[in-house]
């Protein structure tokens, strides 16, 4: 069933071009890997899929990917000049493309990130208007859109986790939207991806970052 979209989703994001879908919702994809990364990448290897493969350097996909793991906003006018300012910053990265990948939407980009000793790979999605989807992160299913508070958990799989931390982000006034948890295999490690009308307080962060079985803790304002 297709997604509803919005009068805002039709008109598209503020960005530079050419194309919400290559560009501005790129540009997005590559934010939200700098947020779970936790900066810029100083490697990072980015695999375009189906129509990006065919598309990405003259659409600039290539340069908007780029800008979004520097945190450049999609209307940023570096966006042009991504290649060269993310060389200059010390980012080695290269692109890969693969044309036919039947079970993938037709946009989407993987990217490999390093920083130091931290890895991160995530897959997502530019739907149009500027619109993404996040499908991975770090192997596990994600599902998410970035347009509204995000908190990702990398946890052990310890029972009832996941009703112990939404019991905790009620008590901040915390309304969840969607939930995916999905996990390695019984007992192993977890990933839980809460989507929230509001982000909770970051007193809360950091005591649910300090549990014992909590391994990492995202917590990631919209993207929008």
């Amino acid at each position: 069933m297709a997604e509803p979209s919005s009068i805002f989703d039709m008109i598209g994001p503020v960005m530079i071009g050419p194309s919400s879908s290559h560009t501005g919702g790129v540009v997005r994809i590559g934010r939200v890997a700098n947020r779970i990364l936790g900066g810029i990448p100083n490697q990072a290897t980015i695999t375009f899929y189906n129509s990006f493969a065919r598309t990405y350097e003259g659409h600039g996909s290539n340069r908007a990917i780029l800008a979004g793991l520097m945190n450049f906003k999609p209307d940023d006018e570096r966006i042009k000049d991504a290649l060269n300012i993310a060389k200059d910053a010390g980012m080695k990265y290269n692109f890969k493309s693969v044309g036919s990948a039947s079970t993938f939407h037709p946009n989407t980009v993987r990217v490999e990130l390093k920083k130091g000793d931290e890895l991160t790979e995530m897959l997502g999605e530019s739907r149009g208007g500027g619109v993404i989807r996040i499908k991975e992160v770090d192997g596990f299913d994600a599902n998410f859109t970035a347009s509204s508070h995000t908190l990702i958990f990398e946890a052990d799989d310890v029972p009832g986790s996941v009703s112990f931390i939404s019991d905790v982000l009620s008590r901040d006034d915390c309304n969840i939207a969607t939930m995916t948890v999905s996990r390695e295999e019984k007992a192993g490690k977890a990933c839980l991806i809460l989507e929230m009308d509001t982000g909770p307080k970051d007193l809360t962060v950091r005591y649910l970052s300090n549990l014992n079985w909590v391994r990492k803790v995202i917590s990631m304002p919209n993207m929008d």
